[in-house]
């Protein structure tokens, strides 16, 4: 056996040298990402939640009612409460002051059992030792029986043995202070929006607490912002339905705790004309994208509840008529927050609430609450009945329209009235669908395309605006009708995101004021009817190039103003250091959108140089569109993300919603910041 270990050390040499132990903090700064998800911008940020979270947990206690979050010059990070303060005597498991173990130690703190927290928005226990391990300093000073304490670290490790007594101090709290490390985030630039965006979230669901924020990271430039909801999740609900027509005045809500269960159970739901829902549910603060059981509780409830309601006023009167989850999805917003003692959190995002008992809590509660709202609030009811009705109505027409589209694509073997011209392959993963504006360029892709992968679909007729549109309406449309025949995954309840034929679907248009409308519209619709597409990530944007620009035999595409402007000086200077400088220059043609002349307009004068800008796709010949746009090897892309749901949700409710006063502030507020507009 000896032997045998012997052998295998000099083959491979692993041995008990081989295996590294990381102490303390060493892990986080081994392995970020393992802990605050990577080290891009929302990693970055992270830092700001993990700190802003133990303040908000004080809150929900009921200890905190202020918090302060200031960013100041050096990408300096610091962040106040005046919650109970983290403790200072010596913890008696680590022998040493509890400040610093909080600060050093992983998994150490009051959300781990104990008295310290009963509810708390700590996900992985790591809290602000990770921020401690992935900061160039630290400083923590805390108000605390009467005195004023304070430690410092660099890089994770104490300064000094013990805080430091500072003085005597009134009241208690928090403060702690950080610059993270150059060395773990390759950028450090903190968005004021990204954090103005999850702190007012975190305002609407702990109502009550102020939360203040302050830019000073440069002088004369100083912002503030400050959040205090006493309303909490009626406000929240009001604050994502600003601007749209509201279906019942007064917003359904529920705030009860379960005693025996220890959870707390709040609600709030409000339903407007729109054709989207919006629901958002948290455990414990946490959004939790993915849903989970006690979103699965609400919806059971709602259902329950309206179909009774509707049945009990003789709406429905047939004994086998009722409303399906999806009649009451179409208008939708609701607000779910359930803040539990020991949250189950499903997948490797963590976006799914697994909690079983939640879910039975939730139901009950919900179905209690709106069957005495909906008794106590007829005129609310009836416009909730009346839009649920008018969803049922467009459904039943949606599924008969929708099932004559796939019937008939199905007859004419998925041939298209937009030509679909597909692609050989079978296999979804390696096949894309460009979706092309116009004829003309529609017929270059498909000459230009890789026939194997690349199937073009262009696009003729005008697209509808599926803001403005119901379901039955779109399955109609001679624009979006072939999109949905080639995507072959259906639509609405019949969607199937297998079934899907391309995980590459890109738009493909022309770089102009018509090309980014026709972007606008086709994101909204993909957005609204198959946003489980985006988020998967199957959604990209063609980026066409701007220019040709040639050198002898030498061709250079540039895709931005600025490219080609610095692609032409080093030509140029390329040019003059080969002698060439007193050469007769030749008159450059630049080709615009301007009808003047014939639609083009000289430009500068540069020797050697052949400048051409495309006005659109259809003027590359099927050779240039596959070399710029269509090679994989080449070609510009820009996957399409939804980072923020709700931001995103909003701005489409603006571009192409109904109201027009909320665009009308959007163009006057945006129109300074837009450059290069062709019209």
């Amino acid at each position: 056996m000896a032997k045998e270990i012997k052998k295998t050390q000099d083959n491979g040499g692993y041995t008990a040298q081989s295996i590294q132990v990381l102490e303390g903090l060493e892990p986080v700064r081994k392995r970020p990402g393992m802990y605050i998800g990577g080290t891009s911008t929302e990693g970055l940020h992270h830092l700001i939640w993990e700190v802003v979270n133990n303040s908000i947990d004080e809150a929900m206690a009921g200890y905190c009612k202020n918090v302060i979050i200031k960013m100041l010059p050096d990408n300096v990070i610091e962040i106040a409460d005046d919650g109970r303060g983290i403790p200072v005597e010596k913890h008696p498991q680590t022998k040493k002051s509890t400040l610093e173990t909080v600060l050093t130690v992983l998994h150490a703190g009051g959300k781990f059992g104990g008295n310290g927290y009963k509810i708390s928005g700590g996900l992985h226990g790591v809290g602000v030792s990770v921020v401690n391990a992935l900061s160039v300093w630290t400083k923590a000073e805390v108000k605390r029986d009467g005195k004023v304490y304070s430690m410092e670290f660099e890089r994770g490790k104490p300064k000094t043995k013990e805080p430091k007594i500072l003085g005597k101090a009134e009241g208690t709290g928090t403060i702690i202070s950080f610059q993270a490390d150059p060395e773990i985030f390759p950028e450090i630039k903190y968005s004021w929006e990204k954090i103005l965006g999850y702190v007012r979230q975190q305002a609407y669901l702990t109502k009550g607490v102020s939360i203040k924020v302050y830019d000073q990271r440069e002088q004369g430039r100083e912002k503030a912002y400050g959040f205090l909801f006493d309303g909490g999740l009626i406000s929240f609900v009001k604050f994502l339905n600003r601007g749209k027509e509201i279906k019942n005045r007064t917003p359904f809500y529920v705030e009860k705790k379960m005693e025996q269960e220890d959870v707390l159970v709040e609600l709030a739901m409000q339903y407007t004309d729109g054709y989207k829902e919006h629901v958002f549910s948290f455990a414990n603060n946490i959004f939790t994208p993915e849903g989970g059981m006690h979103e699965a509780g609400f919806r059971a409830a709602l259902t329950r509840a309206l179909n009774n309601y509707a049945k009990k006023a003789n709406i429905l009167k047939e004994k086998d008529e009722s409303f399906t989850a999806e009649d009451l999805q179409e208008g939708l917003t609701a607000v779910i927050s359930v803040k539990l003692r020991n949250p189950q959190f499903e997948g490797q995002t963590k976006a799914k609430l697994g909690n079983g008992e939640i879910r039975g809590i939730v139901s009950g509660v919900t179905s209690e609450a709106l069957t005495d709202y909906l008794e106590s609030h007829p005129e609310d009811a009836k416009a909730i009945i009346s839009k649920c009705l008018l969803t049922a109505k467009a459904r039943i027409a949606a599924r008969a329209a929708k099932d004559a589209v796939i019937r008939k694509g199905a007859l004419e073997g998925m041939t298209l009235p937009g030509k679909l011209a597909d692609c050989s392959s079978r296999n979804p993963e390696d096949s894309e669908l460009y979706i092309v504006e116009g004829d003309s360029a529609g017929g270059s892709a498909k000459q230009g395309r890789d026939r194997k992968f690349q199937a073009i679909l262009p696009l003729r007729g005008k697209l509808v605006n599926v803001e403005k549109t119901s379901l039955d309406k779109v399955v109609k449309s001679d624009t979006l009708k072939p999109i949905i025949i080639a995507l072959g995954a259906g639509i609405g309840d019949s969607f199937d995101i297998a079934k899907l034929r391309y995980h590459r679907i890109i738009i493909m248009a022309d770089a102009d004021v018509d090309g980014s409308h026709i972007r606008t519209l086709l994101l909204t619709f993909f957005y609204r009817y198959y946003e489980d597409l985006i988020r998967n990530g199957y959604i990209y944007i063609a980026q066409p190039p701007l220019y040709r620009i040639q050198k002898g035999k030498e061709v250079i595409y540039a895709y931005t103003e600025e490219e080609k402007n610095t692609l032409v000086k080093e030509l140029a200077d390329k040019i003059d250091k080969k002698g060439k400088k007193d050469e007769p220059a030749e008159e450059i043609v630049v080709e615009t959108d301007a009808e003047e002349e014939g639609g083009s307009e000289v430009g500068e004068k540069i020797a050697g140089l052949n400048l051409q800008r495309y006005k659109g796709l259809g003027e590359m010949n099927p050779t240039q569109l596959w070399e710029t746009t269509m090679d994989p090897e080449r070609r510009m892309m820009k996957q399409v993300k939804i980072e923020d749901a709700e931001a995103a949700d909003r701005i489409f409710d603006v571009l192409m919603g109904n109201e027009v006063e909320p665009r009308r502030r959007f163009i006057q507020t945006h129109a300074k910041s837009v450059q290069n507009l062709d019209v």
